[in-house]
């Protein structure tokens, strides 16, 4: 299920990355934690898939001007049948039956009914004099009071946030922390700073201070206030994210019981040729060069470059999009197994090797020849395209493999923190421009789909299939004897991306496979464990490293192929994997006109679905809909343009 954050006019970016950051290590794996535009949540189906909408902290009018109306009557009808909602201080106000800020004011005086209501009343502010939008005046480490079990003192960081007033005289309201400071507006009552509403089936969580903060990613200049403040919520940060937790359990929300935050690792550099290897060193270090000692800056992130692994060790980055990667070539030894636990590196050369050979190839092919591998990166996706001068010297078939990304991409553009794991991965190529690479989706999806049903005798009974264009579903674990479409879970998906440079495509296809991790839905090895305890089976679980290798394998081969012969030699295993043969659905144009899906195209992949009467016969007229230009709900049979 989704977490969807909103990110539009109105929403402060600070307040959208705490948002995140916050959500993310708390929610991860059970719920994916992304952030959604508006136009999404005025005109897309977002509700079926989705735990919980947060409106971050901002300018609440400029969300009034985006959501009010048709937006704001599906934030409150998802939360009345059970949704969850959370607002975090101006998402706090916006949420409220009356918005009261800076009233007298006339410079800063924003107030006036409000269209969700989750909390019937009035949220006052700023409850603390000082604030300035766009500043840090005004901050401050506030205490908060709680009579749940959480350590004390509590510490949320405040910045011109509201109060909940008479918060106790509202039958659906819970106040769940309250100011411990007097505050300065009118409150004559309790002095309620977070809040729990009961709406119909639904909850809604309201807050005047930023219990999503994190105090370890907030920028100071040493002597001032704000350095004090952070200070104050840096000490209390375990509370912080204890309180968090018990809101979150409070909303219904299954929460993740870490305590530590993932820090990037080093990136290891491998190849199982070494002349690709001193080629690829030679054109970092001369064609990008070093701009200090051992750093390279290769566009967007730099490297600190290590010759050996005597000083391998974990790193410790507050920041993992601005911190500096520690990056291993590995030319002369291998990491030890202790050293990068979740990815043997050894075992994947060899795996790659077999690989081939049971292809029929003499020698390893290009595809996953020479590696990075890092235990928690960014985001591999990122890497490649993100470092335009570092994806101009890659080799074709080059790849970046990560156990834990924590700025995974998808392909509508969602960021999220994959677990271990999730098989996930980039491999660069590098195409001619006569090449439909608008193709190469499906042949990645087949070879992936492949890749497990070739594992072994036995794993071709894994019930894994194909969602047009290039997702990746599951029979459910509770479901193995059972082939309706509602008994399929997303388990995977491919992002395709290009650029052009000196007259060819450079391509990064991003990949990501539920392979053992135990959320948000389930997993490859989750269907193995119960498919062995249903047929007598005694199927191992899938070694990433194993498939790793037979994944780059069979798509090399299919590479090779579709160069010649294009799409045709593949077409039947296309249709065998996929899950859409005769499926009827209907189209979101004018008329909803219903139509069976037959196929794909095989010059550019198009959905063919011919048209069909009420009385279920063709009328002649055949729809050609575009991978990437529409949106296809395989469980409510609707199709429809993506906005």
């Amino acid at each position: 299920m989704n977490v969807l954050v909103y990110n539009g006019p109105g929403a402060a970016s600070d307040s959208v990355k705490h948002c995140l950051d916050t959500l993310r290590f708390l929610l991860s794996p059970y719920y994916a934690v992304a952030t959604v535009e508006p136009r999404t949540l005025l005109s897309q189906p977002w509700q079926a898939k989705t735990a919980m909408v947060v409106i971050p902290g901002g300018a609440d009018l400029a969300v009034c001007s985006n959501l009010n109306g048709t937006g704001n009557q599906k934030i409150r009808q998802f939360v009345s049948g059970g949704g969850k909602y959370i607002g975090f201080c101006s998402g706090g106000y916006y949420a409220s039956a009356r918005c009261e800020f800076e009233v007298g004011n006339p410079n800063k005086e924003v107030s006036g009914a409000r269209e969700l209501k989750f909390f019937p009343g009035v949220a006052r502010g700023a409850s603390f004099k000082g604030f300035e939008y766009g500043t840090e005046d005004g901050t401050r480490a506030a205490k908060l009071k709680t009579d749940f079990a959480v350590q004390k003192p509590l510490y949320n960081y405040y910045n011109g946030g509201a109060v909940f007033i008479d918060a106790d005289k509202h039958p659906n309201t819970q106040i769940l922390a309250e100011y411990e400071e007097p505050v300065e507006v009118e409150c004559p009552g309790p002095q309620a700073a977070v809040i729990l509403c009961s709406v119909g089936q639904g909850k809604a969580l309201l807050t005047g201070t930023h219990p999503e903060y994190n105090p370890t990613l907030l920028e100071t200049e040493p002597g001032t206030d704000f350095e004090k403040c952070v200070k104050v919520l840096k000490e209390h940060d375990a509370a912080r994210l204890e309180f968090m937790r018990h809101c979150l359990r409070s909303l219904g929300l299954k929460v993740n019981e870490e305590s530590t935050r993932p820090a990037l690792t080093p990136l290891v550099l491998i190849s199982k040729h070494k002349e690709q290897l001193a080629q690829f060193v030679h054109d970092l270090e001369h064609k990008l060069g070093y701009e200090s000692e051992n750093v390279i800056d290769l566009g967007k992130d730099k490297i600190r470059v290590h010759k050996t692994l005597d000083k391998y060790k974990q790193s410790d980055m507050s920041d993992p999009e601005t911190a500096i990667k520690d990056f291993y070539i590995c030319d002369a030894a291998l990491p030890k197994p202790e050293l990068t636990p979740y990815f043997n590196t050894q075992e994947y050369l060899n795996q790659l090797e077999d690989a081939y050979k049971e292809l029929g190839y003499s020698s390893v092919g290009e595809l996953g020849s020479t590696i990075v591998y890092g235990e928690v990166l960014t985001s591999s996706s990122s890497l490649i395209m993100y470092n335009t001068p570092f994806m101009r010297i890659l080799p074709h078939g080059f790849a970046i493999i990560g156990t834990v990304q924590v700025a995974g991409r998808g392909r509508t553009g969602n960021v999220w923190v994959n677990p271990k794991g999730v098989f996930a991965m980039t491999l660069f190529l590098k195409m001619p421009l006569t090449m439909p690479v608008v193709l190469l989706q499906y042949l990645v999806s087949m070879s992936i789909v492949q890749a497990v049903k070739t594992y072994g005798p036995g794993y071709e009974k894994i019930p894994i299939r194909l969602k047009w264009p290039n997702d990746i579903y599951l029979l459910r674990p509770d479901c193995l004897n059972k082939t309706d479409l509602d008994s399929y879970t997303k388990i995977g998906g491919v992002l395709v991306e290009t650029a052009v440079f000196e007259n060819s495509y450079h391509i990064a296809i991003g990949t990501g496979l539920n392979l053992f991790n135990k959320g948000p839905t389930t997993s490859v090895n989750a269907v193995i464990s119960e498919m062995n305890k249903m047929l007598g089976t005694k199927l191992k679980p899938i070694a990433t490293e194993k498939l790793t290798a037979k994944y780059l394998s069979i798509l090399y081969t299919m590479l090779e192929r579709f160069k010649v012969d294009g799409m045709e030699p593949f077409m039947d295993l296309y249709y065998k994997q996929w899950l859409h043969s005769g499926q009827k659905v209907t189209l979101d144009l004018p008329g909803s006109p219903k139509a069976v899906i037959t196929g794909i195209s095989k010059e550019f992949g198009l959905l063919m679905a011919k048209e069909v009467d009420r009385y279920g016969n063709f009328t002649g007229n055949t729809f050609e809909l575009q991978p990437d230009g529409n949106a296809f709900d395989m469980f409510r049979g609707l199709i429809s343009k993506k906005v």
